[in-house]
């Protein structure tokens, strides 16, 4: 399992041809009065697609991501799915006891969400403490080999975090991430907590209204609890979310090589599938326009194709469990940040079932992508929950990640 520097070098072809098929667009009509209510506005994309095929340039940007981010391929070998080629970024901090942490995106996300977390997770400081990160790019997403057999389920993209921080000698660690991240985060919690993973952070806890079965006593607390304000407002969002907002999740959990066909072939569409995403789920973050085209990018010039990123849906749609019940808890220390446009958010007397949750933090600003829109209070989080005095300081053995005074 030998490491590999990486740079992202797209081939000149394919940048001609994506430059091709956006000339050959053919968009759609639109009401007068659509606005959002009937998916990414038309204006919006016409006004990205001619960007994207004269103005915007990919290799200003591809040349500023490798200069930013230290990027490396390694083998994984994954137990009845054979060897995948994994793509990642991992920065030391210059502090030698740092804490060692994977950080997993979700969809639409990418490796690209570790960008202005990195320098703020890294540095060097007395005051705070510091982390060794690696931020795993998913298999079938950017430049990570895709699966190549059916059953690549939760436990396998565990499996694969899990490796590639042993293969980099941190036989101990933590983990941060949202969407996609909590699910394979609490897995590797679940599995390799404890021994290896020593504790998890995520702004992304989801979880479902306890069962009078499974769980009596926090079925009736979670009943005679009143609901804080911001839980209101936070069931309502998961309300819309879940009634306007969750269609791409039933196509992509049963027929994502249907849709698969119209991502990989159509740029444009492509666009409208993630923009509309990138645009609802956060809170009202100010998007620049060459922005949003180097995060499509990373999915069109993807390893894979895009269509790949699709299928972990399928997969847990056919076996893992959106919800696990209490008695899968991990029992490694958990720490839940909370965010006023996350597209779902319960109350915390359904969430604390998920872990043994040892730090809570709620915001008044940000949305699904919390990396991307407010580094500042997500860094800030995992800070306080690894601080001196923090309820998970000195879980990593011999690591506070403290810089000398």
């Amino acid at each position: 399992m030998a490491e590999s520097s990486f740079k992202i070098s797209v081939p000149d072809a394919k940048i001609d041809e994506l430059r091709q098929k956006l000339r050959l667009t053919r968009l759609p009509d639109e009401l007068e009065d659509a606005g959002w209510d009937y998916g990414a506005p038309l204006a919006d994309i016409r006004r990205l697609a001619d960007r994207w095929q004269d103005g915007y340039d990919w290799r200003v940007h591809e040349a500023q991501i490798n200069l930013e981010l230290p990027q490396f391929t390694r083998d994984i070998d994954v137990a009845d799915h054979g060897t995948l080629n994994i793509h990642y970024v991992h920065q030391k901090s210059a502090v030698a006891d740092a804490i060692p942490l994977l950080f997993v995106h979700g969809w639409p996300g990418n490796f690209l969400e570790v960008r202005k977390i990195l320098p703020l997770l890294v540095e060097s400081s007395p005051d705070h403490p510091s982390f060794h990160v690696v931020a795993l790019g998913l298999p079938g997403y950017g430049f990570s080999e895709g699966p190549k057999t059916r059953g690549f389920k939760l436990d396998q993209y565990a499996e694969v975090g899990h490796k590639l921080m042993l293969a980099l000698g941190y036989n101990e660690y933590v983990t941060q991430g949202g969407d996609l991240g909590f699910q394979i985060n609490r897995r590797i919690a679940r599995n390799y907590g404890g021994k290896h993973n020593k504790a998890w952070h995520t702004n992304f806890p989801i979880a479902q209204h306890p069962s009078l079965l499974s769980s009596p006593l926090a079925y009736l607390r979670a009943l005679l609890t009143p609901h804080t304000a911001f839980e209101k407002a936070g069931l309502k969002r998961t309300n819309w979310f879940e009634t306007t907002g969750r269609g791409y999740y039933a196509q992509q959990s049963t027929k994502p090589q249907t849709l698969g066909y119209s991502l990989a072939d159509s740029p444009v569409g492509l666009l409208a599938w993630i923009y509309e995403k990138l645009m609802t789920c956060t809170d009202a973050y100010a998007w620049d326009d060459d922005e949003v085209l180097t995060w499509i990018s990373s999915y069109y010039f993807s390893r894979s194709g895009p269509a790949a990123s699709l299928r972990i849906y399928y997969e847990m749609n056919k076996g893992d469990k959106r919800f696990p019940p209490p008695s899968e808890a991990p029992t490694i220390p958990a720490g839940f940040s909370y965010f006023p446009k996350e597209v779902i958010i319960v109350p915390r007397t359904w969430t604390k079932l998920l872990a043994n949750v040892v730090i809570e933090s709620e915001h008044e600003r940000g949305g699904h992508f919390a990396a991307h829109e407010v580094p500042e209070l997500l860094v800030g989080d995992v800070r306080r929950m690894f601080c001196k005095g923090g309820p998970a300081f000195g879980v990593v053995f011999g690591k506070t990640g403290y810089a000398s005074a």
